[in-house]
């Protein structure tokens, strides 16, 4: 039996004019989750990747906590996330209170969590994204190439969206479970599946055992 580890990227630069880049706590966070792999004696088979600026950066920053070889990692436009900024410009084209505020930033996940909604209805369609079902295949797909090709560890590093969705397949969960799963994600958050070659299974979510011991308030981030 094979063990897939799903991690999010670590704290990205929310409210910024690119959030696809860590900030200097989400690399902290990620390279204390390699600490944690190399303490632990992990030993990887494989390790694949989104294609996004921020997927790359964490997994440099795991790489690095790790201090040991890790195979080349296998970039798969299936592990990208969707684009958030489309989705609350199509429910909300006019400009979006300030995301420095407390009130900003819950409306933003407000607008968010209903464009969602709307996307894996077929409701609405943002520019530059594919349909929920191509989105949801995309993630099918690295899940299938994980289970038929490998049987050891594999490490996954992408974003909240598509390890939310790969959960959401594995339980086959309702779309608005999937969303309210991809809301509580927290970054550099390890996700585990245990998987054979004929299927995966959800073994823990969300967790954030590198993170033990610290304060949450210096560490725990969700953005």
């Amino acid at each position: 039996m094979g063990t897939l580890y799903l991690v999010r990227h670590g704290q990205a630069s929310f409210g910024s004019d690119d959030y696809d880049r860590l900030s200097e706590l989400g690399a902290r966070q990620c390279r204390r989750l390699g600490e944690y792999f190399g303490a632990r004696g992990a030993r990887f088979e494989a390790v694949y990747t989104g294609m996004l600026l921020r997927h790359a950066q964490s997994l440099a920053a795991i790489v690095d906590g790790f201090g040991g070889d890790m195979p080349q990692p296998v970039a798969l436009p299936g592990l990208n996330e969707y684009d958030a900024e489309s989705l609350v410009r199509t429910l909300h084209p006019a400009p979006m209170p300030s995301p420095h505020t407390p009130d900003g930033v819950r409306y933003h996940f407000r607008v968010l969590r209903e464009g969602l909604l709307q996307w894996m209805a077929g409701q609405c369609q943002p520019a530059g994204m594919p349909s929920w079902a191509a989105f949801s295949a995309g993630v099918a797909d690295a899940l299938e190439r994980i289970r038929l090709q490998h049987a050891g560890q594999v490490l996954i590093v992408s974003s909240g969206g598509p390890i939310a969705t790969a959960i959401g397949r594995v339980l086959d969960t309702p779309p608005a479970s999937v969303v309210e799963l991809n809301m509580r994600m927290r970054n550099s958050a390890l996700t585990e599946f245990a998987f054979t070659p004929k299927r995966h299974s959800l073994v823990t979510y969300n967790a954030l055992p590198h993170l033990e011991g610290v304060d949450p308030a210096d560490w725990v981030t969700h953005s």
